[in-house]
């Protein structure tokens, strides 16, 4: 494995060594990347279909809680959640060494996440919220094992990042039951911003070196003010979208804060990168992350609905970078070169 973060730096970004394909009928449980991204991506194919069915009058409506809700909790803790563990399980190997469940314990991880899809549709909505809880909890501590042992401390913070979707997952259902009085989707869109400013960390050290990696001489420009701005400006933006404060305040925040991340990302020179798919869908899809930030601060002031803000960076941005950084992943380890085919281009 070869680190692309910086020497010391907090979460070693890995890409793995072209590795030989694993056959036999166990291959799919020998790492968890392998069944956690082909769920979240049959999910990702069914979910939607499944949501429209019901309008349709093809199926029954979700009996958990209703359809436009089930639509925005299964694309957000049951799609992203799935990629995000098997993400991190995969990761933990390659920073500490230590193995993460394999083989049966991570068919039985990934059984519990089917699980819970069922129930989040057909409901009780109790038993729902205890598998979603039990999910999350089973990945906690699958991880927080192995840094532990390995004495990795400075990723123990991806169990704060887990720990708050716990919360925010259970806020959406307690609100969902009338327990508490909150708006389910202030949990989802709490999930949704908490996985975009992760994504401006990590997408800001993948991205630039993906790029100068595979083109060489390519002229880039960075700076480590503009790069802390943008994410103090980022995380703030989106705390305040969330907040009850007057929409100038939230909308004036969000331009500033896309301005910065547009800045941060036309350093990355995303115009070399144009005949490269596996490359440019990268670009593309942080591009979202502005883009996203200006639809919010219009759906603040009522210029646009405030579901255009939050599906460009859970379509745009986070989804594309999960196609992005599948197919990258999948090519690697299975020891094919890093050039995309016309399907996943098409993708």
């Amino acid at each position: 494995m070869k680190s692309l973060s910086a020497r010391g730096g907090l979460v070693p970004l890995l890409e793995p060594e072209p590795t030989v394909p694993q056959r036999g009928r166990n291959a799919l449980f020998r790492l968890a990347f392998r069944p956690f991204y082909l769920l979240a991506a049959l999910w990702a194919a069914l979910a939607v279909p499944l949501w429209i069915a019901p309008f349709a009058g093809v199926l029954p409506p979700p009996l958990a809680y209703p359809a436009m809700l089930w639509h925005a909790h299964e694309m957000t803790f049951g799609f992203a959640l799935a990629v995000i563990v098997g993400f991190l399980l995969t990761a933990g190997r390659a920073w500490t060494g230590l193995p993460t469940p394999t083989g049966t314990r991570l068919a039985g991880l990934a059984a519990l996440w089917v699980a819970a899809r069922v129930l989040n549709y057909t409901g009780p909505s109790a038993m729902a919220m205890l598998l979603d809880a039990a999910f999350i909890v089973a990945s906690m501590l699958a991880i927080g094992v192995v840094l532990l042992k390995a004495r990795n401390y400075r990723n123990l913070f991806v169990l704060a990042v887990l720990t708050a979707f716990l919360v925010a997952n259970s806020l959406f259902h307690l609100a969902v039951a009338g327990r508490i009085d909150v708006a389910p989707l202030k949990a989802v869109r709490f999930f949704v911003f908490v996985i975009v400013v992760l994504t401006c960390v990590i997408g800001g050290r993948v991205i630039p070196t993906f790029t100068a990696n595979a083109l060489r001489g390519v002229r880039q420009w960075k700076d480590r003010r503009l790069d802390w701005a943008s994410l103090a400006l980022t995380a703030f933006a989106l705390l305040l979208a969330l907040l009850p404060v007057p929409a100038g305040v939230v909308a004036a925040a969000c331009f500033v804060a896309a301005s910065l991340q547009a800045a941060r990302l036309a350093g990355w020179n995303p115009w070399a990168t144009r005949r490269t798919p596996i490359l440019w869908v990268l670009h593309l899809s942080y591009a979202w992350i502005p883009a996203g930030l200006v639809l919010l601060a219009l759906g603040a002031l009522g210029v646009v609905p405030e579901s255009a803000g939050v599906h460009a960076l859970t379509l745009g941005a986070i989804g594309g970078l999960i196609i992005g950084m599948i197919t990258r992943t999948a090519l690697r380890h299975t020891a094919r070169p890093l050039k995309t085919e016309r399907i996943e281009t098409a993708a």
